[in-house]
């Protein structure tokens, strides 16, 4: 009897959202199907707890990102220890390329999973991405950024990310407890932003096209989740633009399947998104969504079907968009069953482990079909 597959797996990431959530999401379906799962964290990481639960085997271990070099060596330890079939690496920080070079030292396969779409030199692009048996990308939008920096085509696979849609699904329990939680005025459609307070998120579009929104939709309400370094520079600038009573800083929340369900419409005018899981969040809570069409956001937002894609800087077209939709509760009810059908269709968690489980195997066939 053949031994089951083992899969190394690394994620620098501490926190329970983005990547590192589509991690947890990937080992508890990785084990529904036979597979053996180790994954490489974090000491003290909510990760590290969160992968216990679903029966992977945990090693913690300290991470310091890209200045840690010892990292290599502690990794090329474990996957010597371990004997995987493979190392799956999950994020950036240091794990990446640290991680691909532990792997190549230690005679393991390794893969890579790319969630950014922002470009990388074509040298370091060529002399990196050697390291790595195969790369997956989670939109079709990243995958093109790698084609275009010399990846031959035949080593990216596509597997969109993935939304937990029995835990994100429509229906607000309590739009009035929303509202009173949040500090909101009045009971006007709310809009909402969510996304790490960052230049490429693009909040500083939204701002220039409130008052052209506030003036046609009166009584809108706006909400900011999420935290980052421009916090203190937005709130200043809703502050100087009297804006206080209509904009509101809500932070980072654990809760958003209770809260986006009470959205009227998603905002997301960001320059760069390698796919955008909030964006699914929303989908599959039923709420249409604006944005610009950057990285893989084209994959999630189908233009007049689930929401309306403007070009990137365009502020009129995005007041104007959001206006539209405002205006019409009809159509937005419309988009948000649209939206989904989408994810159930396209982005559900099963379809995200069989496309890593078909590059797994893929890649062991070809492994052995050369030795």
């Amino acid at each position: 009897m053949s031994a089951p597959l083992t899969v190394l797996h690394v994620e620098a990431g501490r926190h329970l959202y983005g990547g590192a959530l589509q991690v947890i999401y990937l080992l508890r379906g990785l084990l529904a199907e036979g597979v053996r799962n180790i994954l490489v964290c974090p000491e003290g990481s909510a990760v590290a707890a969160a992968a216990r639960e679903t029966g992977a085997e945990v090693i913690e271990t300290p991470m310091g990102g890209d200045a840690d070099l010892g990292l290599v060596f502690r990794l090329r330890h474990i996957i010597r220890r371990e004997r995987p079939s493979l190392v799956h690496l999950h994020s950036r920080r240091g794990a990446d390329l640290w991680g691909g070079i532990a792997a190549r030292l230690a005679g393991v396969p390794a893969i890579l999973t790319r969630r950014v779409d922002n470009p990388e030199p074509r040298a370091w692009v060529g002399l990196k991405y050697r390291l790595y048996h195969r790369v997956v990308s989670i939109s079709e939008g990243i995958r093109q950024v790698l084609i275009n920096e010399g990846l031959a085509s035949a080593r990216v696979t596509c597997v969109h990310s993935a939304v937990d849609t029995e835990r994100y699904r429509p229906g607000c329990a309590d739009r009035a407890l929303f509202g009173h939680e949040l500090g909101l005025a009045g009971e006007g459609p709310v809009l909402a932003v969510v996304a790490q307070l960052i230049a490429r998120k693009g909040h500083r579009y939204l701002l220039a096209a409130l008052p052209g929104i506030f003036e046609a939709v009166p009584g809108v309400q706006v909400v900011f989740f999420g935290r980052g370094p421009l916090e203190v520079a937005l709130r200043t600038e809703v502050e100087r633009a009297g804006l206080t009573e209509q904009v509101h800083f809500a932070g980072f929340r654990d809760d958003l399947e209770r809260l986006l369900p009470c959205l009227d419409l998603v905002v997301h005018p960001a320059e760069m998104e390698g796919l955008g899981v909030s964006l699914l969040q929303a989908a599959a809570c039923g709420v249409p969504i604006v944005a610009f069409p950057v990285g893989g956001i084209p994959e999630i937002v189908r233009e007049g079907e689930n929401g309306y894609l403007r070009s990137v800087g365009d502020v009129d077209g995005l007041r104007d968009r959001i206006v539209e939709l405002l205006q019409a509760p009809g159509r937005m009810r419309e988009m948000g069953l649209n939206g989904r059908a989408l994810v159930e269709h396209a982005f559900s968690i099963d379809s995200m482990v069989r496309g890593n489980l078909s590059v797994y195997r893929g890649l062991l066939r070809f492994s052995n079909d050369n030795e």
